[in-house]
């Protein structure tokens, strides 16, 4: 049997009209030829909302004696025997009296959706568990009666039922919310202009949240890259220079001229390397970026620009800003420029470069581009060796033929090739073949100074002596593509020592732990548990799709987000040391 289908109809405050729309649309559906039912609508004594239920079939209520009189709840086993396609729930959060099938209501509706019946309900936001201190906090009360987000998270669909407050308040002196002799104390406290206002936008925003992760699936399941404009995002690329703190404050007027949320990205080199006071000045650079209203993501990649335009995507940012040095043509065909490459892959993206001056470091000068995982020293020395090289081999064996026969000259070209290679790998390999191929040809094969072969044998050794230098410079390449790999794991490491802290004491911070986890990898939220399920720490919103658990031995590891293949070997690392914890514990 197929899962019912529940429809939440979410509210600021009470009196917004939530019961009122759940019963148009029950009106809506019967009329339409779907068998539908009321379980249970809380009227609260409101004429307009008894008079909205109209002709609607109301399965009876069940009476439950408790301590010497009758209280009326949904007659959960009547509506499973009457078997509606549609059955209207009122109240989600309301707590069952004693005797009652289940403890909660969302527990009835829970059970009724497993039933195959499709469920409309109602909520108010200062009723879900994740949001009771902050409501505590606004209204002065702190509500006994909770539902679980997930419940609503998991809704197929959640409708904002809204209200201005000032039209809230006017519902109430008419008398459609409250009995005339609650009006006046509840103007006073809940139902103040201010505690109105933070409530509705604390719904507002709640749902906010609930479509940007619904629309994230959905670009998802349909391989959708391209950023979609459907709110303005503003992601500001950081460095542990001075600089970048001009980099910070034009990418905050921009998203402040925008109505923005702005989003730091932070690239560490893959192989490790920072120049000597990074650490603090980066450390300013977040500190301002949190001045400014921004939140702070780190990624360890071999590839900056990749890296933040790849995580610019997966935000669906619509703006990127990044700071950019005014280097020299030769400097950015040796070392390469992270700007070109940005805008190179940003797409639909709108891409703000900010100069930087003569110094700057292109948003991050020490991090390796992933088309060379060899320094640009090495690289150069590689080419040197090849051209010049082979230049004076050349020369010097045009003056001494009466010395070396062919076969030595063969062996001391070898030598240029596999010296270019082992110090400049593939493609320095490859120029220095070419190079000394032709100056063989050219100078020391019969006949010479053509390049007609006349010795098939001479043919055979050509193309071996290329092969051979080819496959040295592969080989070197690809040790050096290693040992680069190695480093990345390294700096990963210490990346994630950096979240653990001091894993060798039973004390270590597990909260602190998964702060630095969740900004590194830019997740919606993480919890650790133990081995019998208890959460021992959590941050944001671990649950709900999108969610993966990693299993421990002595407990689990719960992320909630998107976690590129990247980053998935700094996910494994964090485990592990989360469970040295567990282990101590």
């Amino acid at each position: 049997m197929a899962r019912g289908r529940l429809r939440i109809y979410l509210g600021a405050a009470p009196g917004v009209g939530k019961t009122f729309a759940m019963l148009n649309e029950a009106h809506r559906r019967r009329d339409r030829g779907t068998d539908v039912v009321i379980a249970v609508v809380e009227t609260h004594g409101r004429d307009l909302t008894r008079r909205q239920i109209g002709d609607l079939e109301v399965v009876p209520r069940l009476l439950l004696p408790h301590r010497g009189t009758e209280l009326e709840e949904m007659d959960f086993d009547a509506v499973i025997a009457r078997a509606p396609q549609v059955a209207l729930v009122d109240e989600l959060a309301h707590t069952n009296a004693p005797g009652s099938r289940h403890a909660k209501r969302w527990q009835d509706v829970e059970a009724l959706l497993d039933a195959g019946i499709d469920v409309l309900s109602t909520v108010n936001i200062q009723h879900l568990e994740s949001l009771n201190d902050v409501v505590e906090a606004i209204t002065g009360v702190r509500q006994s009666e909770t539902v679980p987000d997930e419940v609503v998270r998991q809704a197929d669909q959640v409708e904002l039922v809204d209200m201005t407050p000032e039209a809230i308040q006017r519902r109430m002196l008419h008398g459609n919310i409250y009995a005339p002799d609650r009006i006046d104390a509840a103007l006073a406290n809940h139902f103040r202009l201010g505690n109105l206002g933070a409530l509705r936008e604390l719904a507002l925003l709640w749902v906010a949240d609930q479509v940007d992760d619904a629309l994230a699936r959905y670009r998802a399941d349909h391989d959708i890259d391209a950023p979609w404009e459907t709110r303005e995002r503003v992601v500001v690329a950081i460095t542990d220079d001075a600089r970048s703190a001009t980099v910070i404050r034009r990418a905050a007027r921009v998203a402040h001229r925008s109505h923005a949320d702005l989003i730091g990205i932070h690239v560490r080199a893959a192989d490790g390397r920072a120049r000597q006071g990074a650490e603090e000045q980066l450390a300013r650079n977040r500190q301002l970026l949190d001045d400014v209203g921004g939140a702070y993501h780190e990624r360890v990649a071999a590839d900056s620009a990749a890296a933040v335009v790849d995580f610019a995507r997966a935000e669906n940012a619509t703006q990127l800003v990044l700071g950019a040095s005014r280097r020299t043509w030769w400097r950015e065909r040796i070392e390469g420029s992270v700007v070109n490459e940005v805008l190179r892959r940003s797409g639909g993206i709108d891409v703000h470069v900010l100069s930087l001056g003569d110094d700057g470091d292109d948003t991050r000068s020490h991090a390796p581009r992933a088309s060379h995982v060899l320094p640009v020293r090495r690289r150069v020395g590689g080419w040197l060796v090849a051209l010049v090289g082979t230049a004076a081999l050349t020369s010097l064996l045009t003056h001494t033929r009466d010395i070396f026969d062919q076969g030595s000259q063969f062996v001391l070209f070898q030598v240029v090739v596999m010296a270019a290679a082992a110090l400049g790998g593939t493609r320095a390999a490859i120029g220095a073949a070419v190079c000394a191929s032709a100056a063989l040809n050219w100078y020391f094969t019969p006949p010479l100074y053509t390049w007609t072969i006349e010795d098939p044998t001479d043919v055979v050794a050509l193309v071996t002596f290329s092969v051979v230098g080819l496959a040295v410079g592969i080989g070197v390449t690809s040790l050096a593509r290693r040992t680069l790999e190695a480093r990345q794991g390294r700096a990963e490491a210490e990346a994630l020592a950096r979240v653990a802290g001091n894993v060798a004491t039973i004390d270590a911070p597990l909260p602190s732990m998964l702060a630095h986890l969740v900004d590194m990898l830019g997740l919606t939220g993480a919890a650790v548990t133990d081995g019998s399920g208890e959460i021992l720490a959590s941050l944001g919103d671990p649950l709900g799709e999108g969610s993966s658990t990693t299993a421990l031995p002595h407990g689990a590891v719960t992320v909630r987000g998107v976690v590129a293949d990247a980053d998935r070997r700094m996910l494994e690392v964090f485990a592990s040391q989360v469970e040295s914890v567990l282990e101590r514990r």
